[in-house]
C-alpha cells in the first residue's frame, strides 16, 4: 500500500495498492504511519501515487456498508486531511495520473502540487454521483481552488484534464509523466532548506482558520 523512502532530507511515500489507491481504513494508517515517520527522518515529504493514478477517492465498498461506516471511513477521513492540512514540514503531491473525489481532496491538502499531463481526470464527482460534501470539503476547495472555478469544480462536478487543473487550482504544475515525481523530488528539497519550526508555524497560522473548522467537524473515535 505504501512505500517509504528516504531521498537526502526528503521522505517519499509512494501509494501503491495495485488497484485505485482508494482512500480506506488500511489508506489511512499506512498514511498516517508514513507521516509519522517522515517527522522523525525527514525535513519534506512528497506524496506519490502509481503510473496513470494518484487516487480514485474513498472507498466505495466501505461506504456501501452502511450509515454508521460510512460515517466512521469519512470521519477519519477528515482526519487525515486535517492532519495533511497542518502537517508541520513542506508537503509535496507528485500527481501521477487521475485523482478524482478524495483523490483530488489529497490534492488540495498538500502545499505543492506538481501532476503529470496526459488523459488524466481531476475533479471532485461527487454531485454527479448523489453525495453531499462534509465540513472538510468545503474548507479546503474555498482555501485552495480558484474562485472563477469553485462553483464548476464543486457543484457542478467537472472534471479538469492537468493543464486545465492548474488553472482551477487542483495543481501547481502539470509536465511530462516521466518528470513529475523528479520535479516533486526537487522542489520538495528546496523546501527543506527553509527553517522547519517557522515554515510549519507559519502554515498554521495562514490556514488557521479552516483547519479550527475542520478540527471542529471530526468526532472522537470510540473504542466500543
Amino acid at each position: 500500500m505504501l512505500n517509504f523512502q528516504l531521498d537526502g532530507s526528503v521522505a517519499v511515500l509512494t501509494l501503491d495498492d495495485g488497484k485505485a489507491n482508494a482512500v480506506g481504513h488500511e489508506f489511512i494508517d499506512a498514511l498516517d504511519g508514513g507521516l509519522d515517520r517522515a517527522l522523525s527522518d525527514a525535513r519534506a515529504v512528497v506524496i506519490a501515487g502509481r503510473p496513470g493514478l494518484f487516487s480514485a477517492g474513498f472507498n466505495l465498498k466501505e461506504i456501501q456498508k452502511g450509515p454508521d461506516a460510512a460515517a466512521r471511513l469519512l470521519n477519519r477521513g477528515a482526519a487525515m486531511f486535517l492532519r495533511l492540512y497542518s502537517h508541520p514540514q513542506p508537503l509535496v503531491a507528485a500527481c501521477t495520473g487521475h485523482a478524482i473525489a478524495a483523490g483530488a481532496f489529497l490534492l488540495l491538502s498538500c502545499d505543492t502540487r506538481i501532476g503529470a499531463t496526459g488523459e488524466y481526470q481531476i475533479g471532485l464527482n461527487e454531485t454527479a454521483i448523489g453525495m453531499t460534501f462534509p465540513v472538510f470539503a468545503f474548507e479546503l476547495a474555498h482555501a485552495r481552488l480558484s474562485k472563477r472555478h469553485l462553483t464548476q469544480a464543486f457543484v457542478q462536478s467537472t472534471m479538469y484534464d492537468p493543464a486545465n487543473a492548474v488553472d482551477a487550482g487542483f495543481l501547481d504544475e502539470a509536465l511530462d509523466a516521466a518528470d513529475v515525481v523528479g520535479r516533486a523530488l526537487e522542489e520538495a528539497a528546496r523546501l527543506a532548506e527553509l527553517p522547519t519550526d517557522t515554515y510549519g508555524a507559519n502554515k498554521v497560522a495562514i490556514r488557521q482558520s479552516a483547519i479550527a473548522a475542520i478540527s471542529a467537524s471530526i468526532r472522537p473515535e470510540t473504542t466500543a
